[in-house]
Order: C-alpha cells, then sequence, then structure tokens
C-alpha cells in the first residue's frame, strides 16, 4: 500500500499549496473528483476477488479519509486567513475621535403638516385621526358615493386581497364620518357644539407620475354647527393660504364643481400678485357644504344643523411653498435631496 500512503502525501502537499479557494478546488478534483485518483482506484475493486477487493476496499477508504480530512483542514485555514485580512483590512483606531452621525431632521412634508397644524389650531380647529385601512361603508358609501363611481373601481382604489369591503383610504374623509359619529353620540338628545376639525394623514390611489403617488398625504377640513355658511368657508381658506404663503398678495376663486359629498361644491384656486408664479392660477383644494345624507350618515341632524368641508394635498402645499416641481423627490429618500431643507 506504499501507492497509496504516497497517493495521501501528494493530496497533502498539493492542498497545502493552493493559495485561495478555487485553487484548492482544482486540486480537490485531482483527486476525489469524478476521474480523480482515489475514484479510479474504487473503480478497480470490481476486477477483484472478494477477499482481496475487502482488504483493497478498507485501505482506499482510508485513503479516501485521509485525503479529506487534509481538504478540510486546508479549507479552514483558507477561510480563516480570508477572515484575518479583512479583519486588518477594516481595522478601526479606537483611540481616534468618534466620527459621529450627521444630526437628522424634519421630512419637508412634515414641516408643512406641522405648519397647517398650528394655523388651524390657532382658529379653534383640532387635530383629528383614523385608521388607514378602512371600511367601503366610511371611506364611499357614508360619504354619498354612489357603486358606480369610478373611485370605488379596482383600477383606482387599493382594496385588500379576499376582503372586498376592506381597503386603503382613497382620502381622509372617513375620518370626518367617524368623528361625526362620535360628536353626536356624545352630545345625543342636547344641544351640540360646534364640531371644528382638520384630518391629516396619508391616503393611497393608483396613480404614479410627477405630479402623484400611489401614497400621499392629505388635509382635510371640517366645520359643523348652526348657521354654518359658504361665506364662513370662503373665509377660513382664504385665511389659511394667506398665512400659509405668508403674502396677501393673492388672488383666490372658487369654482362651481361637484363633489357627491358636499353640495354646492367649488374647486379652489388660487394666483400669486408677484413672485416666478406671478399670474398664474393653481388649483389648491376641493370644497362644499356637507350634504344632508353625509351629515345624517355621521348621526348629525340635518335640519338643524350645517357645515363645510374642505380638502387639499399636503404634498402639493410643499411643493409651491419651497419650489418642487417633481412629487417624487420628496419620496425617493435622497438624503442629498432633503437635507436642504434642514441645513
Amino acid at each position: 500500500m506504499d501507492q497509496l500512503d504516497q497517493l495521501i502525501t501528494e493530496a497533502q502537499t498539493a492542498f497545502s499549496a493552493a493559495p485561495d479557494a478555487n485553487a484548492l478546488e482544482q486540486a480537490k478534483a485531482r483527486f476525489l473528483g469524478k476521474s480523480g485518483s482515489v475514484t479510479e482506484l474504487l473503480k478497480g475493486l470490481g476486477k477483484l476477488d472478494a477477499d482481496a477487493r475487502r482488504a483493497a476496499g478498507a485501505e482506499i477508504n482510508r485513503a479516501k479519509t485521509a485525503i479529506e480530512t487534509a481538504l478540510e483542514s486546508r479549507r479552514d485555514a483558507l477561510r480563516n486567513a480570508q477572515l484575518q485580512a479583512q479583519l486588518a483590512a477594516e481595522a478601526l483606531d479606537v483611540t481616534l475621535p468618534g466620527r459621529g452621525l450627521r444630526q437628522g431632521g424634519i421630512h419637508p412634508v412634515n414641516r408643512t403638516l406641522e405648519r397647517v397644524e398650528t394655523l388651524f389650531r390657532s382658529i379653534g380647529f383640532e387635530v383629528a385621526d383614523g385608521p388607514e385601512i378602512e371600511t367601503d361603508w366610511h371611506n364611499f358609501t357614508a360619504l354619498n358615493t354612489p357603486d358606480n363611481h369610478p373611485a370605488r373601481s379596482m383600477h383606482d382604489t387599493f382594496y385588500l386581497e379576499g376582503a372586498s369591503e376592506v381597503l386603503l383610504r382613497t382620502h381622509t374623509s372617513p375620518v370626518q364620518i367617524r368623528t361625526m359619529q362620535t360628536h353626536a353620540a356624545k352630545y345625543q338628545g342636547g344641544d351640540m357644539p360646534e364640531l371644528r376639525i382638520i384630518a391629516p394623514g396619508r391616503v393611497y390611489r393608483v396613480d404614479s407620475d410627477a405630479t402623484h403617488s400611489p401614497m400621499f398625504h392629505q388635509v382635510e377640513g371640517l366645520w359643523i354647527g348652526e348657521q354654518i355658511s359658504f361665506a364662513g368657508l370662503k373665509g377660513v381658506v382664504i385665511d389659511f393660504l394667506q398665512r400659509f404663503f405668508e403674502t396677501d398678495e393673492m388672488q383666490v376663486r372658487f369654482r362651481p364643481s361637484f363633489f357627491p359629498f358636499t353640495e354646492p361644491s367649488a374647486e379652489i384656486d388660487f394666483a400669486f400678485m408677484s413672485g416666478p408664479n406671478k399670474g398664474r392660477w393653481l388649483e389648491i383644494a376641493g370644497c362644499g357644504m356637507v350634504h344632508p345624507k353625509v351629515l345624517a350618515n355621521g348621526g348629525i341632524d340635518a335640519d338643524r344643523y350645517t357645515g363645510f368641508a374642505f380638502g387639499m394635498g399636503l404634498d402639493r402645499l410643499t411643493m409651491l411653498r419651497y419650489g418642487v416641481n417633481d412629487l417624487r423627490l420628496f419620496f425617493d429618500n435622497d438624503v442629498r435631496f432633503l437635507r436642504q431643507f434642514n441645513d
């Protein structure tokens, strides 16, 4: 069996000389591959008689085990060497001053949200919240949206799989319904004080381009009470726009429109009287007097109380305030873009 001992020695030498994993695998093939030396010896056992085959097979298996042991030993050595090289390359001098982390900042959309909340709180509005996963009733039916309305289409709205009556809300209007129900139940049978809320939050629609995103932010306002009028709506919206953009040099117009949840309804456009957008009319919001059916669905006596509602995009307000022309920049998480709002 001197031939086997010599084979073991050759394998150990070849494995030790392998400088990396690829070379080691090539050396392994010489001895343990399909056409390797050990494999050829095993193939030759069939030519021997039973006793000789038994004795030769035991010796060949002993040699194979020794070669495999040498192979694994070299693999471990190469892995350890690679690890040590990596540790040396990535070594840190712990005596050096720390590199530190840049201070984080507020996202521009969140800056706008905080500004909007502050302005509306200053005139008596409270901030209301609600779930982003809504029922079809709260999102559509309670808001007087008919079954054949395009907003209910699977192409326009994200429905949850396996739950046809559950969806990602398409606006924050369901918060108005939920808040009206809670408010009405609290004062059931008695005089109900005015309800003034804004409902900011994330909403979802199947839309994506430079000025639209499948997820975006919206703020809606609601004021319900006795003798609430469209004149009050105009006053609140115009005051907000002037204070938000910090200028009285703007024109605001209310253009007749249609929404199923308000009647009468209007689109709100405004135009700056100075600056780069001077004289350019921009659509900023939708509004109207709350439809009597919506008041009833919210538990409000529509014969006694009236209200107005409005809604606008927080992302669009942010774009106009900071002069950004592509909505997607806010959500690409490019720190170079976001950092400028906090430097």
